[in-house]
């Protein structure tokens, strides 16, 4: 008996989701210009599947960071429910944007590599995370947690830019320098 397109569709996006999952972890341990085969024998698939899903390297690097650009948006109305304070919600994101920063080994490189294919991921990036983090400030400042003047894209761009790591300055050196960014952002009470 033929499978009915749903359970095809459905087996289609569960693959899809594995090559994804597979992607982001082989960009983070060899960066996003690892080969092709070593995103598929992780994801368990061949190479070929790759490229039914992910025509070009570029529609595979703008997928895996588009989820986690959403997922890293996602995440910042739910803190603010869940979260004691609008700033340790802010806190919180921080530490989920600046784990999403640091692991993006050789995608300044790619960025700036001419391919048409990443040219709208920064646009995507300011697009998406600015607004999610201009609802924590706003929450922060309205709540009289923050110091005047902060505003969304300056604070996520001074972040970034103590993320960009190298040999002499470690994911766990632009960690601490962020929580020491973010506690000089906080109104004392």
């Amino acid at each position: 008996m033929p499978e009915t397109v749903g359970v095809r569709q459905a087996q289609a996006q569960r693959t899809r989701g594995g090559v994804l999952a597979a992607a982001a972890a082989v960009f983070v341990d060899q960066s996003v210009q690892a080969p092709i085969r070593d995103i598929a024998e992780r994801a368990g698939v061949g190479v070929g599947t790759i490229y039914r899903h992910f025509p070009t390297r570029a529609d595979l690097v703008t997928a895996v960071y588009r989820h986690q650009i959403d997922t890293c948006a996602a995440l910042a109305p739910r803190l603010l429910e869940d979260s004691a304070s609008p700033f340790t919600a802010l806190t919180r994101w921080v530490d989920a944007f600046v784990e999403f920063l640091v692991t993006k080994h050789g995608l300044g490189a790619a960025l700036g590599s001419g391919d048409a294919g990443l040219e709208n991921l920064h646009s995507l990036m300011l697009d998406t995370l600015v607004p999610a983090c201009a609802t924590l400030l706003d929450a922060c400042a309205a709540a009289d947690e923050l110091g005047p003047g902060i505003t969304a894209y300056t604070l996520m761009r001074a972040i970034g830019n103590l993320c960009i790591t190298g040999p002499d300055y470690e994911q766990a050196d632009a960690k601490h320098m962020v929580a020491t960014l973010l506690a000089g952002c906080r109104r004392e009470a």
